[in-house]
């Protein structure tokens, strides 16, 4: 690695361990006024940041990105509202710092504790979506963290735009502006290394596509909170609601097909098949998705022969698996063996089925009667996430500001000795 870059690293990472000892006891009234404070900002430069943003286009489209890419890359000004509405919802939050989680006695007079903390400094590198900028640097204030962000090349404008409206918050707040640093260079060495930088940083948080998080994930020194796809499966269920199931499976696959929680496969019960016939299929296909299926379905007009890979294959565009299966433990058995663990959902009005489907998987997210879209820490109720992670080790699913804290225990005794 480049020495400049490793300086770099060293420079932005001391400032960022410094901000995070002074978050650890910030008041929950300081962090969310800066967060009021960042919202207000975004608001008053709205123009500012769509002309950003305008720039990022422009050099999106030269750079050929997909469709999919450039919708998660514009910004107008329904999605600054959502922005705004994402740092004033997380102000809102209860503070997650200084929670007890547990408490007990023991019979030796000591009184312990667990206290929730910060983690300290979290690293997060994410392409194309500016709106992390915000999200992720609004949690990690709500839960006491320093951040280090570094956005993709294609949104270098708009997250700096976005950034400065943080840092504006931070400074009227009375809080260190190093609370929140945008890597300012889009040269990929600071990838490598923020991977590399096990003294500053105590986790790193990829938000992109597999070719990211696949090299976060091999490469990495420092801990990851990620997921590499969103290989998400709906399965319509012999006892589906008909009606039901039209709307969620063509708002799961086509509301938004570059997002994580799009649903790229298609289980269908060949008993619900039977009785209500090829409708979730011609939905699909009259909504412009293209079916890749084998077997019966292949009968269907306007379908196509699904190659090998496409089972268990992350489409981020207007295409979808479909396979029909025979009950419930095969779907199960089929999400097994192709999923990634993000999100799944069935139809079924089948309590003692949906009890077994959300039993018997262990995706982070399991739903039931729902679109796979929700799959999201905003309508979790978290005001915003960070990212979604697949892992099993401290975060799972939607990573809010609760997710970014660790514990510590107090113990408090009398004179207390032991024996």
């Amino acid at each position: 690695m480049d020495g400049q870059f490793a300086d770099l690293m060293a420079e932005i990472g001391a400032k960022a361990r410094a901000a995070a000892a002074e978050l650890a006891f910030a008041s929950s009234e300081r962090k969310s006024a800066a967060l009021v404070s960042a919202a207000a900002a975004v608001r008053d430069r709205e123009q500012e940041i769509l002309d950003a943003n305008c720039l990022d286009l422009d050099y999106g489209r030269d750079k050929g990105l997909s469709p999919a890419m450039m919708d998660r890359l514009k910004l107008d000004s329904h999605r600054l509202r959502g922005i705004v509405d994402g740092l004033l919802a997380v102000a809102a939050q209860k503070d997650p710092v200084g929670r007890v989680l547990a408490e007990w006695d023991r019979p030796n007079g000591l009184h312990i504790q667990r206290i929730a903390t910060p983690l300290g400094v979290v690293g997060v590198i994410y392409e194309s979506r500016p709106n992390v900028t915000a999200d992720a640097g609004a949690l990690c204030l709500q839960s006491g963290n320093a951040v280090i962000l570094r956005g993709g090349s294609e949104s270098f404008h708009s997250s700096e735009a976005i950034h400065e409206c943080l840092q504006q918050g931070l400074r009227e707040a009375g809080l260190p502006e190093a609370a929140i640093q945008l890597v300012p260079t889009r040269d990929r060495e600071m990838v490598t290394a923020m991977l590399r930088a096990t003294d500053y940083i105590d986790v790193i948080v990829p938000r992109g596509g597999k070719g990211l998080v696949g090299l976060v994930q091999r490469e990495a020194r420092v801990p990851v909170f990620a997921h590499l796809e969103g290989i998400c499966h709906v399965y319509a269920d012999k006892d589906a609601d008909l009606e039901k199931a039209r709307r969620v499976v063509l708002n799961a696959k086509t509301r938004r097909t570059g997002i994580c929680g799009s649903a790229e496969c298609l289980l269908i019960d060949w008993r619900f098949y039977t009785q209500h016939g090829p409708v979730l299929i011609e939905d699909l296909l009259k909504a412009g998705v293209e079916v890749r299926t084998e077997g019966e379905l292949l009968k269907i007009p306007g379908t196509v022969k699904a190659a090998p890979d496409d089972f268990g294959r992350e489409f981020l565009d207007m295409i979808i698996a479909a396979k029909l299966v025979d009950g419930v433990d095969e779907a199960i058995a089929h999400i097994r063996k192709y999923g990634s663990q993000h999100t799944e959902a069935i139809l079924t009005e089948n309590d003692a089925t949906a009890a077994r489907f959300f039993e018997r998987l262990d995706s982070a997210i399991l739903m039931r009667n729902a679109s796979t879209q929700f799959a999201d820490g905003g309508e979790f109720g978290m005001g915003a996430e960070i990212g979604i992670a697949t892992g099993k080790l401290h975060a799972r699913g939607p990573v809010g500001a609760e997710q970014l804290c660790s514990f510590k225990y107090l113990v408090t005794g009398n004179g207390t000795i032991r024996s």
